[in-house]
């Protein structure tokens, strides 16, 4: 139960909290927060004055809410106190809907408090509107609501994702087909249920009452209103109990607990013991406070506190799939499923262009990497409670903490360090989705979503894909959280994709980006999991391991076709591109295709450039001198380090040209861009 209390004692430590911006997120007690999409303004004598559609960006609403409709709403009747959807708030629905009117239930609970001395006159403003049982009446008239043949419209998916049939409710036959595009806004603000409908009966209302008196007219925002509703909840009779969370033995014990912590679709919960009429307590108790008490302040609080974590941006969602990360007292900390570029932001962006190619790349990386954690470490102190929590459900009803740990603010930072320090590597993720024109090029460490990215390519993408990427996202937590190594087989399978080269797509312009992406995401893995082996992100000239070596050559052996096919305005693939699998596999075999297979190559380039050709010829017996005995001649399988030192030096020959017999740097640091060779050398 140390996870309820964390978000509890997060609750607590939040709240009142100025420094935090959407603190006003975060549900008092007895409230939740509802997406709105009319809003109905009564007068203080509850007349109808007008309503208007609720923008999307200012649907959230913050609503009065009991125990049983927070919880209980999937498995029975369950009205809110004052806001609530047409089902159940409007007296007329009945006349235009062909779903169960709740409005009895509604408006039962809702008069003995717009009566009671503990009331509220807004309240008491609402209840003499609905009253009326004019609301749907109201909304057809200010052509809010959508209607067929003088009923509520439902709509219904169809093969075609243009098109949508429309029926009137009450009237099963005579459906029309009709464009989305041409619904009415109300009908676009709802979304599709499981069966693929959209009802109106789901129309969710929030009430303003003006008048001349009032500051504050709308309900979600009035705090004495909150305040009333918190004074006339006291006085129901509840279940008193002990409380494990809080320690105090007679509280009011909560019978159920919240759900809709995801969105507000979602009906799974952390906690249920509802289904009395099974095996829920497997014979060992005979009720569900016998295995644990929670008071419903806590529960409330904590289940508050866990949505509005989620809610905001540091927490990663993929699809059912949550993992969220806080600090107890509410401060900013390091999102530990983002990448280097993610993590350091646009300071990181302005440092990188100013990075000079001659520099140590995996020092100046470090460099701007401890300057970010810096500030970090200035607001979170070596005892601060930080927690680190993932979330999943394989049933609609039911979720499951996956995934639980809790460190103190140094041990956080200090893996989240290593993690980013060790996995380093230069990454090419190709042009922004948002902004086509931004190129994301950086150096650090790759997301556990791009990870399983590499390793699985488009398996990890759409609805069939979301199970081997959620399942492979919480396989790599233990190795950012808890320091451990990567799965073996991970890091072998990023390794084997990226050197079928084959494999991935090439653009009009002769391009893979995505074997660009997943080289960078390849090599960052085998770095990080050999650190100990002290890779450099820099080329290591002195490095004569023979996956190393063998490495440098196929860059070389690529960049001199590369550079005859560009002096004769070619755009094809070379052969140590296509043959790359191969290689991977049986380099020693595969090299001397490829040495053969360079000889049309050379020629054409010692006509265009004799000396650029020399500088070339003299690295290959440079990295050939290398090898050690008899291991050029060994043909077996090479390892992921290949793949590194191909990188860097594909990046080297990239970043200089051949002047007077020397390699020097290229400043405009173009790979294609070498007018300036010296072919008189």
């Amino acid at each position: 139960m140390s996870w309820i209390q964390k978000l509890y004692e997060t609750y607590d430590a939040c709240t009142g909290n100025e420094h935090i911006t959407d603190i006003d997120e975060l549900c008092p007690v007895g409230y939740s927060v509802q997406n709105a999409h009319i809003e109905v303004v009564l007068d203080k004598g509850g007349n109808f004055r007008r309503a208007s559609l609720v923008d999307k960006n200012d649907a959230k609403t913050l609503i009065p809410v009991t125990e049983k409709s927070l919880t209980g709403r999937t498995s029975g009747i369950a009205p809110h106190p004052l806001c609530d959807s047409l089902q159940y708030c409007a007296g007329d629905y009945e006349k235009y809907g062909d779903r169960q009117s709740y409005f009895v239930d509604y408006i039962k609970q809702l008069e003995p408090w717009a009566n009671a001395e503990l009331g509220h006159e807004k309240v008491k403003a609402v209840y003499d509107y609905v009253s009326k049982k004019i609301l749907v009446q109201d909304l057809l008239k200010a052509k809010l609501l959508f209607e067929k043949d003088g009923k509520l419209a439902i709509i219904e998916k169809t093969d075609d994702k243009k098109k949508v049939k429309v029926t009137a409710t009450n009237e099963k036959p005579s459906p029309i087909i009709v464009e989305s595009d041409t619904l009415p806004p109300i009908i676009k603000l709802l979304s599709f249920d499981d069966k693929g409908i959209k009802d109106q009966a789901k129309v969710f209302v929030r009430w303003k009452v003006e008048s001349v008196d009032a500051l504050c007219s709308e309900t979600w925002k009035d705090k004495t209103l909150f305040d009333a509703w918190s004074q006339y909840l006291s006085l129901f009779d509840s279940i008193k109990g002990f409380c494990y969370v809080t320690g105090k033995p007679e509280t009011e014990i909560a019978q159920k607990h919240p759900a809709k912590l995801r969105s507000g679709r979602d009906g799974a919960k952390l906690i249920s013991s509802n289904d009395n009429s099974g095996f829920t307590f497997l014979g060992r108790f005979e009720s569900a406070n016998e295995v644990v008490s929670v008071s419903s302040e806590v529960t409330q609080k904590a289940h508050s506190a866990l949505r509005w974590l989620i809610g905001r941006k540091q927490a990663f969602r993929s699809g059912d799939q949550v993992f969220v990360t806080w600090a107890t007292n509410g401060k900013p900390i390091p999102d530990p499923c983002a990448n280097s570029w993610d993590f350091l932001g646009e300071e990181f962006q302005a440092d990188e262009t100013a990075t000079s190619v001659s520099g140590d790349v995996g020092q100046s990386f470090a460099i701007r990497f401890n300057k970010k954690l810096a500030g970090y470490k200035a607001s979170i102190s070596d005892t601060e409670d930080i927690v680190v929590m993932g979330l999943d459900s394989a049933t609609p009803g039911r979720m499951a903490i996956t995934f639980y740990r809790e460190l103190t603010g140094s041990e956080f930072l200090e893996r989240i360090e290593k993690w980013h320090s060790n996995f380093a590597w230069l990454q090419n993720y190709g042009r922004d989705r948002e902004d086509k024109k931004k190129q994301i090029i950086f150096k650090g460490a790759p997301a556990p979503k791009d990870i399983a990215w590499c390793a699985y390519g488009n398996k990890v993408e759409g609805k069939n894909g979301i199970k081997l990427l959620n399942a492979t996202v919480e396989r790599l937590m233990p190795s950012i959280i808890d320091g451990r190594p990567v799965p073996r087989d991970l890091v072998e399978q990023c390794v084997r994709r990226v050197s079928n080269r084959t494999g991935f797509k090439r653009g009009k312009d002769g391009k893979q980006p995505e074997f660009e992406k997943c080289l960078g995401i390849a090599c960052s893995l085998f770095k990080g999991s050999y650190d100990e082996r002290g890779y450099s992100m820099a080329l290591e000239e002195d490095r004569s391991s023979r996956d190393y070596l063998y490495g440098r050559l196929l860059a070389v052996a690529e960049k001199i076709e590369s550079m005859a096919l560009y002096f004769a305005n070619e755009g094809r693939e070379t052969t140590a591109a296509r043959l790359m699998q191969r290689f991977a596999d049986r380099p020693f075999s595969t090299w001397l295709t490829i040495e053969i297979g360079l000889a049309p190559y050379k020629s054409r380039l010692n006509a265009k450039a004799p000396g650029l050709l020399r500088g070339y010829m003299e690295l290959i017996d440079s990295i050939c001198c290398q090898f050690q005995g008899d291991e050029f001649k060994q043909d077996s399988r090479l390892s992921g380090e290949f793949l590194l030192a191909y990188h860097c030096q594909r990046k080297w020959l990239n970043e200089h040209k051949r002047e007077k017999g020397q390699w020097v740097l290229n400043s405009a640091n173009d790979a294609e861009d070498q007018e300036e060779i010296d072919s008189e050398e």
